[in-house]
């Protein structure tokens, strides 16, 4: 039998705290051995730990006369009271405006997350997207002290900001952990500010590690079921020695509430961004110049690597740096400064945290064999900025030969061929006009206006060209052949297709 009780449970609403009743609910009496809890430590870690962690309160002016809502970070602490807003803000007629119809005037916007001090001296961490866009940053301290922050710096790939407060009293500071260490299972625990009821404390276990949830292009996050929920961005994530082994980030969440599903960036992450911010207020990243992939079984077993791993180089950027060291398309990284690359997703981290201007050993497998290149590292930025200012090149056009292999319509490129295609000028190659259903080329999502450049790592310059391959390869016994497959746009991926 159970025990009968009535009790109110809170649910955190878009506006507030709406205010749920339930009565005559019926609940286990315990009988048996105790309930499954957390270790004792989570009181004691939290104790410790408690006053080193911050509300942070942003501030925004907002422009209400705009007609459209504003670009906000995913995640922002402002994108609930423009989403709010924006779907309310019809005046008469339907035009945006003040509901009775008058131009509103801006107004100032209030905001809170979380964040933890690492030092002592004022130096306070947060999410990049707590404190984005934001005109005043305080930070207030458990005892409700208010402090005016200062920016540091910020970095959005990784959605880390430090900040800089002063303070009359002795700040207290906690410290970063080995996020490396992290076992699935261990307890963790969180705390911060969620729905502005700050110092809240919750509890769970490790998840998973090395998670990638498609945010960017150095994802690793830490994944958790302590609760996370709005207001918990830039948090810590304590390990039961009370040391910091994560920043709480993200959360997988159909109502905006935590359903055990929350992401932090690992110290070991953090700990290279912020010092990085603390010395240059900007993070420096190494840059490779080279456009990678993911290695499929079918691509590994045409390349004759096994086991299947590494990244595929699928480009190679004309001014970057992999181009002198003499690395090619095709090639697959399987080691990057005595680092294996398991994965593509491996390659972008390693490099990203190699000191800038570092000579590197990278060690490729090219036609079966491997070899070791020499690598000065330039910096991603430059990379970045270079790509966006590359002009367009001319190319001559080739006379027009239609083929068919592979299951596709293939023909030579003409001016005509890419105004119709909207295709580039730099991309080189044999353009496909038509795709076969059902065949193993349609299996892979070729299109037309997708232009073949290379056919088993060689460049292939006409339609005539690329038949005479595939024939060969088919003479050869090859199971499969890879294809660098272009893009209008000319974003190169490699492709392998089966020849049976």
């Amino acid at each position: 039998m159970g025990a009968l009780f009535s009790a109110k449970f809170f649910r955190a609403g878009r506006t507030g705290l709406t205010i749920l009743t339930a009565a005559a609910i019926a609940w286990p009496t315990l009988t048996g051995p105790a309930q499954a809890r957390g270790p004792d430590g989570i009181s004691d870690v939290a104790e410790q730990v408690i006053d080193a962690v911050v509300n942070i309160s942003t501030k925004q002016t907002v422009d209400l006369n705009a007609g459209a809502m504003p670009q906000l970070p995913p995640g922002s602490p402002f994108e609930e009271f423009f989403e709010e807003f924006f779907k309310n803000r019809r005046g008469p007629g339907g035009t945006p405006g003040a509901p009775n119809g008058n131009s509103p005037t801006p107004r100032r916007v209030n905001s809170l997350g979380s964040g933890f001090i690492i030092d002592a001296s004022g130096l306070v961490v947060t999410n990049n997207h707590v404190i984005a866009d934001a005109d005043e940053v305080s930070v207030i301290l458990n005892d409700g002290t208010t402090l005016k922050a200062e920016l540091i710096g910020t970095d959005k790939k990784s959605d880390l900001a430090l900040l800089k407060v002063k303070s009359d009293k002795p700040l207290k500071a906690v410290k970063f952990g080995d996020s490396d260490k992290l076992r699935l299972g261990e307890w963790v625990v969180a705390i911060g500010n969620p729905f502005s009821l700050g110092g809240t404390v919750t509890a769970g276990i490790v998840s998973a590690r090395n998670r990638d949830i498609n945010s960017g292009p150095y994802d690793n996050y830490i994944q958790t079921d302590a609760a996370i929920n709005r207001g918990n961005s830039g948090g810590p994530l304590f390990n039961l020695n009370g040391e910091v082994i994560g920043v709480n980030t993200a959360i997988i969440s159909p109502s905006g509430g935590s359903i055990g599903i929350g992401f932090a960036v690992p110290s070991k992450t953090a700990v290279a961004v912020i010092d990085q911010l603390r010395d240059f207020k900007e993070v420096r990243r190494g840059w490779l110049g080279v456009r990678i992939q993911q290695v499929t079984d079918e691509i590994a077993d045409s390349l004759n690597i096994k086991p299947t791993r590494g990244a595929l180089i699928a480009g190679i950027d004309d001014k970057g740096p992999a181009k002198p060291a003499g690395i090619e398309p095709g090639d697959v990284v399987v080691k990057f400064d005595g680092k294996d690359i398991k994965e593509m997703r491996d390659l972008p981290k390693v490099v990203a945290d190699t000191p800038v201007g570092k000579d590197v050993e990278v060690v490729i497998i090219r036609k079966g064999k491997e070899e070791t290149k020499t690598v000065k590292l330039g910096r991603l930025d430059d990379g970045e900025k270079q790509a966006a200012l590359t002009p367009k090149k001319d190319t001559p056009e080739d006379k027009s030969a239609v083929k068919k292999a592979l299951g596709l319509d293939l023909t030579n490129l003409t001016v005509e061929l890419r105004k119709k295609y909207k295709i580039k000028d730099q991309v080189k190659g044999v353009l496909i006009t038509g795709v076969d259903a059902g065949s193993p080329a349609s299996e892979k999502r070729l299109q037309p206006g997708m232009v073949i450049a290379e056919v088993q790592q060689q460049p292939v310059a006409n339609a005539v060209d690329l038949q005479k391959r595939v024939d060969q390869l088919k003479k050869d016994g090859k199971k499969a052949v890879v294809l660098l497959v272009v893009s209008p746009d000319g974003d190169p991926s490699f492709v392998a297709i089966t020849l049976q």
